[in-house]
């Protein structure tokens, strides 16, 4: 049969389609997805920064979130990335730890001073030693951490807190498992595993003396409410990290992966600023309605814990790593 076509009408319409065959990126970049987990939900300031993130990098690929473990249960992300079920994740440096000992070092107490420690630490040549570890041993490649908040500890009794020995016989709630239960006896406390979900009756009843978490989530639970005092202990600086599997990296070209970085940094440098801002504005808080918010001896702290975790971890980590993390 005829066509009924113009001529002119089946040439444009030729070319359009020798165009869109002659540009394979365009359909690439928009096909391209990262899938991305996390155990926090939307609500959450690291939700935020993640946003952030994913919309400056819009133009190299599609960030696909799953708030909440709602795609990988917590602790099965670094498997998931692994076995390329998944592309990114805020993974924790404990999960890495589990498969990778030498990577305890920097879940241990009293290693970090602060965020700006923490950070530095990572761009240092020591953390880029530990990002390779990663790299070559577990297929994964990390970007950035991800600060949480300092742990600090949070009492019923009116008791003055100045070294660890003035914490014996303190019953402080602690998460259950061995990490968090030996993070308790580094501090001098007994370790007392308690759901988190329990922890405030768990005050207010007398079952526990005390509980450890950062400032801002210690206001928003009201802890506040059944205990005295919270001591700033700072005893782990607490941080997971955006890391994504080796294969979604490679796939990616050198200059998307320098977008990559550069990205993330300000998406987390923004709000790293922003929840600093909270934990001061929550000290605030806590001293106006009368609690006592005060610094102990934070030498003998990190002195007592970081010979508690040398004795136990110390032949797993890169020899002279804790050193140098500690003049940094």
């Amino acid at each position: 049969m005829t066509s009924t076509f113009p001529r002119r009408t089946l040439l444009r319409a030729g070319a359009a389609t020798l165009a869109l065959a002659a540009a394979p990126g365009v359909w690439a970049q928009a096909a391209a997805k990262m899938r991305f987990s996390a155990a926090f939900n939307e609500q959450d300031m690291r939700a935020d920064a993640y946003k952030a993130f994913g919309a400056a990098m819009k133009s190299d690929f599609e960030l696909q979130p799953y708030w909440s473990n709602t795609l990988f249960k917590q602790g099965t992300e670094l498997v998931a990335l692994q076995r390329g079920n998944l592309d990114m994740a805020n993974l924790s440096p404990q999960d890495i730890s589990k498969q990778l000992p030498a990577w305890s070092l920097l879940t241990s107490a009293y290693l970090f001073r602060d965020v700006a420690h923490l950070k530095k630490t990572f761009k240092s040549e020591v953390g880029q030693t530990f990002i390779k570890l990663a790299r070559d041993q577990l297929g994964i490649e990390v970007i950035a951490p991800v600060y949480f908040g300092s742990r600090h500890v949070n009492l019923k009794p009116d008791r003055v807190i100045r070294t660890p020995a003035d914490l014996a016989g303190i019953k402080l709630r602690m998460p259950p498992g061995e990490f968090w239960q030996f993070l308790g006896e580094s501090i001098g406390v007994n370790p007392t595993p308690v759901a988190f979900t329990e922890v405030y009756t768990a005050l207010q009843t007398g079952a526990i003396d005390g509980q450890d978490n950062p400032l801002v989530l210690s206001k928003l639970m009201k802890f506040d409410e059944v205990t005295t005092q919270f001591v700033l202990t700072g005893h782990v600086v607490g941080f997971d990290l955006l890391t994504i599997s080796s294969k979604a990296w490679n796939d990616l070209k050198p200059d998307q992966q320098a977008r990559l970085r550069a990205a993330a940094d300000k998406a987390l440098d923004t709000y790293t600023t922003q929840f600093e801002a909270k934990e001061r504005d929550a000290v605030a808080a806590l001293k106006a309605e009368g609690k006592k918010v005060y610094a102990p001896d934070v030498n003998a702290f990190r002195t007592h814990a970081q010979k508690r975790y040398v004795d136990k971890y110390g032949r797993e980590w890169p020899a002279g790593a804790l050193e140098r993390i500690n003049a940094l």
